[in-house]
């Protein structure tokens, strides 16, 4: 295997990641987001506030898109798999 091989599938992976983790960090930016306004309006300032909705919202997105990151993972490993059968 060369080394822009070994390069193309390290990119391919990073860009399988970023599509996988992305949306699910973007929910868990967006709820930080709105709890923490929520806090600074009401001036509730407990710490703990911020992590039930954001793990509760985390989960929901996380059921929500799982077919999307199976198939993503999916072709991932075919691709990889046709690397490695034809020889590199």
């Amino acid at each position: 295997m060369t080394g822009l091989a070994i390069i193309d599938v390290a990119r391919d992976g990073i860009f399988v990641f970023l599509k996988i983790a992305g949306p699910l960090m973007l929910v868990s930016l967006a709820v930080g987001l709105a709890v923490s306004l929520v806090q600074a309006l009401t001036q509730i300032q407990e710490q703990t506030l911020i992590y039930v909705p954001k793990v509760v919202a985390v989960f929901a997105a996380l059921f929500l898109m799982l077919p999307f990151i199976g198939d993503a993972m999916a072709g991932y490993m075919t691709r990889i798999a046709a690397r490695i059968a034809a020889g590199g």
